[in-house]
């Protein structure tokens, strides 16, 4: 079997995605095979594998890092949280089937096998696997059973490398933290450390280094500096979102409401990037800006609670001013969803409301159905006669007269709809605005250049960036023994 690592956190959100991602680039541009592996991820930023099925939008990444096909079993099993204590559960690309948190404690042991067969397949061939945690070890109130962190690391025989993110503060506390709350067989699992997201002199935490080294006699491999390179990267969790930055102060202000359960925002990575843009996220408590000119509603991994909330929030009355006003409106996959008439969930497969009047913006209804869509497409745009790839993952069917002006067609195949004055529009296609060509005539229809680029290759050069400020910034020793 090949070589694996596993990098661990002192807690969620300390940057092990990106680490992965750039390690795995950093492999790969020495020559060697290396694929990434995350046992577990909860997330509702989903992908389309190359082999189908759905993976975690961060393992898509990290195989694009790594220069390798994407495969479901880079991300065996995949939470998306659909309530506040239940998730959807996908175990190696397919709906397995759904649980509060306190039962998917119990389901776990029995999720260990499928999680041991796919490393195997990821390691078949590959000179070395990356593995990423999930949280953190230290969270030892869920060690029985787990196949996130230290449980996978374990039984897999896979050595660890904590990662501690010091501008959260406290890294010393966490690091010291986790070796003093460990067990003896966890705590023998890890290797070493990285101090992740450093600012300024590192020089200056040199009494830092030999603090955590006099309580855990664990080695430093390395102290990382915000790199640049990771901000032109798709962000993994919902949590970023409350931290991103506006895009560019430019000419075309773009709205878009986060919902509760706002599923695959990376969607909107590429227009953030355009320097013409400024992409507003209107949190909870605030109103749609009244000087947008579009508004984007985005993914929902549970429509009819998200556009419960949607009302809730007073967005629905915005939105329907901003239409009043000239402005113009996309809604993707639930977002879609929410434009219509009418939601039902006759089935009650989001939950128990079966069913909810949509924002009436376009006309058209949508009845959830067990069915799940499930691929990746190729596809053009009717409104621009532009080429588009992206991929689908949605429950539910859309009908009605706007149907009749379909926005796309994917595989041969109408998809979502116009309104007949062209200004609403709706598509069940997530990643269309990384295809250039669409997203530049978007821009000109609101008299802008749309030169933004090849967003794709800006990703695969951050990708490259990230990879060289860890060579430059990791214990060399270190990577000599990883890259063997």
């Amino acid at each position: 079997m090949a070589r694996a690592i596993m990098l661990q956190g002192t807690g969620s959100d300390v940057g092990k995605t990106v680490l992965v991602a750039g390690l795995c680039r950093l492999v790969a541009n020495r020559g060697l095979t290396v694929r990434p592996f995350k046992p577990q991820n909860m997330s509702n930023n989903a992908a389309v594998a190359d082999d189908g099925g759905e993976i975690g939008r961060a393992q898509w990444l990290q195989s694009l890092a790594a220069r390798a096909p994407s495969s479901v079993h880079m991300n065996p099993v995949l939470l998306k949280p659909q309530s506040e204590n239940g998730s959807q559960i996908i175990v190696q690309g397919k709906v397995f089937g759904q649980a509060t948190g306190r039962d998917y404690q119990r389901l776990k042991p029995q999720l260990l096998g499928a999680v041991l067969e796919s490393f195997e397949k990821v390691a078949a061939g590959a000179d070395l696997v990356i593995v990423e945690g999930a949280g953190s070890p230290a969270e030892i109130n869920l060690r029985a059973g787990d196949i996130a962190n230290m449980g996978f690391a374990t039984r897999a025989g896979v050595p660890v490398v904590l990662v501690g993110d010091i501008d959260r503060g406290g890294v010393i506390a966490s690091l010291v933290g986790t070796h003093a709350i460990l067990d003896s067989a966890d705590r023998a699992m890890i290797s070493g450390y990285i101090i992740n997201k450093f600012r300024g002199d590192v020089s200056l935490f040199d009494d830092g280094i030999r603090a955590i080294e006099g309580f855990t006699d664990w080695p430093c491999f390395g102290i990382v500096p915000w790199l640049r390179g990771a901000a032109h990267l798709p962000a993994e969790d919902s949590v970023v979102l409350e931290r991103l930055a506006r895009g560019g102060t430019g000419a075309l202000k773009i709205a878009v409401p986060v919902l509760p359960r706002i599923a695959n925002f990376d969607d909107l990575d590429p227009l953030r990037a355009e320097p013409d843009v400024e992409l507003v996220f209107v949190r909870s408590g605030e109103r749609l800006p009244e000087d947008a000119a579009l508004t984007i509603l985005p993914g929902s991994k549970s429509t009819i609670s998200d556009l419960d909330n949607f009302r809730a929030q007073g967005w629905d009355r915005d939105l329907q001013a901003h239409v009043t006003r000239g402005g113009r409106v996309i809604g993707i996959c639930g977002g879609y969803q929410m434009l219509g008439r009418m939601v039902r969930d006759p089935l009650g497969i989001e939950g128990g409301t079966l069913e909810t009047p949509g924002l009436g913006l376009l006309d058209v209804e949508t009845d959830m159905a067990p069915e799940k869509t499930v691929r990746n497409s190729a596809a053009r745009s009717t409104e621009y006669d532009a080429p588009l790839a992206g991929y689908q993952i949605h429950l539910g069917i859309t009908r009605g007269p706007d149907c009749d002006r379909p926005s796309a067609i994917i595989d041969g195949a109408p998809d979502g709809a116009l309104s007949a004055d062209g200004r609403i529009m709706g598509t069940y296609l997530h990643g269309l605005f990384a295809s250039d060509a669409y997203r530049a005539r978007l821009l000109q229809s609101f008299g802008l250049s749309g030169e933004g680029g090849n967003y794709r290759e800006s990703v695969d050069r951050a990708l490259d960036e990230v990879a060289n400020g860890l060579e430059k910034h990791l214990d060399p020793r270190w990577l000599a023994g990883l890259l063997g």
